[in-house]
């Protein structure tokens, strides 16, 4: 283990037999409930090892790693170090190496989870030993005084890594003047960037809400063209690169637009969001490079979650379709999606509440084999929850998939406090196949 790196490793071990099926639903396994830095864990995000899949990763904020090597029968659990300091939004990535990187937004000042600080830059910490232990990280975006947020990553066939994010001129001003942008940068190793380019032509303001540029987010086809999405003023656009970042479009594209914008109010949640996902077939198959892009609308009274795909590099789109398959006009909201790029099977994991008339929420599955066309439903948590509007719960859950093992992550809520959840499906398991 390098020095100042991590903590020293805790035995986190969480065996599936203890934790029975309810009613035929999938086996729920615990990874975390405990505060750090004054918060509960919240805003998972895993990565499947794209060399062996039996390895799995997941991060939580404020600074928590959990790893297993034997597809979740034990866990490991450990802190984050960096010597730029660690403050949240985890993102991790799996390259097809098997190398795992852990991003996550600074913490120069070294303050408490709480306080409002200048957060500096976006560090990128990389594990080649299945997530035991990690380098110092690499330094992204610092351009001060700006703000770096919300960054996203992902990785191509060939190794390179592309990152995006969001920069404020100063986060949540409410001057007018006060600008945020999207910010692009690669790597062709995770060990150095380069000098992060803005992608967006139109600015937002700094405020953290519906008319700020927020939600890059990148996808990438295995010969390293790169898409990146993001919400912007009730609208959602795409830019692109064919020639690995170096060149973008004049004008970016617009997709869809979003009425009522992308932060959004869904009853018992703090804070809820509909910024747009994006993912590309990294497959070998006939539709490798389609896109699929998944958002949210407004949650005012009913929130759906929408779908639409591109077959020629964003230049056409379906029209949209939810991905869920209830009547209830009840909400669906905080979708996370991957493609097995083994497969090209899509997976969205996301909340329901489409078996309740109050804020009781469930956590579902939505899986497709046609590329797209058509979606089935499980619910995979095996009790609801019910959230605090008064506590923290996170913008994000996670799931990643290799060889048809699915690895969904989740924050639910109890009596006010926060934990993260996992359970390791199997597709033929999800197809009713033994």
């Amino acid at each position: 283990m390098k020095a100042g790196s991590m903590k020293k490793v805790l035995v986190f071990v969480s065996f599936a037999l203890l934790c029975g099926k309810v009613n035929g639903q999938y086996k729920n396994i615990l990874l975390d409930s405990a505060r750090t830095k004054g918060r509960f864990p919240a805003e998972p995000s895993v990565a499947v090892s794209y060399k062996t899949p039996e390895t799995i990763v997941v991060g939580s904020a404020p600074n928590n790693v959990y790893y297993t090597n034997n597809r979740g029968l034990s866990w490991m659990k450990s802190r984050m170090r960096s010597p730029y300091g660690v403050f949240g939004n985890p993102m991790l990535l799996s390259d097809f190496k098997g190398t795992f990187y852990y991003l996550h937004l600074s913490d120069p000042d070294g303050k408490n989870w709480d306080s409002e600080i200048f957060l500096d830059r976006i560090v990128a910490q990389k594990s080649t030993d299945g997530g035991a232990t990690w380098d110092a990280g690499a330094s992204i975006g610092l351009n001060p005084p700006k703000d770096q947020r919300k960054p996203w990553a992902v990785s191509d066939r060939k190794g390179n890594m592309y990152v995006a994010w969001t920069e404020f001129d100063a986060y949540g001003s409410d001057a007018p003047e006060c600008q945020s942008r999207i910010m692009f940068s690669q790597s062709a190793n995770g060990t150095k960037f380069s000098k992060p380019k803005i992608i967006s032509q139109q600015s937002g303001d700094c405020r953290d809400d519906d008319n700020t540029a927020m939600g890059a987010m990148p996808a990438a086809t295995i010969d390293g063209r790169i898409f990146i999405v993001y919400a912007n003023q009730g609208k959602i656009y795409m830019d692109r690169s064919f020639d690995g970042g170096t060149t973008w479009l004049t004008n970016d594209i617009l997709l869809t637009n979003q009425p009522g914008g992308w932060s959004m109010n869904i009853p018992g949640i703090d804070r809820s969001n509909g910024l747009p996902l994006l993912v590309c077939d990294q497959s070998k198959g006939t539709y490798s490079g389609a896109l699929y892009l998944v958002w949210t609308d407004d949650g005012e009274g009913d929130a759906d979650i929408w779908f639409m795909r591109s077959f020629n590099m964003g230049d056409n789109w379906t029209t949209p379709i939810t991905i869920h398959n209830d009547n209830s006009g009840r909400h669906q909201f905080m979708p996370a999606m991957t493609v097995d790029p083994s497969t090209g099977f899509i997976y969205i994991v996301f909340y329901d509440r489409r078996n309740y008339d109050d804020n009781r929420t469930d956590v579902y599955l939505a899986w497709s084999t046609d590329n797209g066309t058509s979606f089935k439903n499980t619910k995979i948590s095996e009790t609801p929850f019910v959230p605090a509007p008064d506590a923290f719960f996170g913008s994000y859950i996670g799931i990643s998939a290799f060889n048809e093992i699915i690895v969904p992550v989740w924050t639910r809520m109890d009596n006010g406090r926060t934990s993260i959840w996992t359970s390791i499906l199997i597709h033929r398991q999800l197809e009713g196949q033994k």
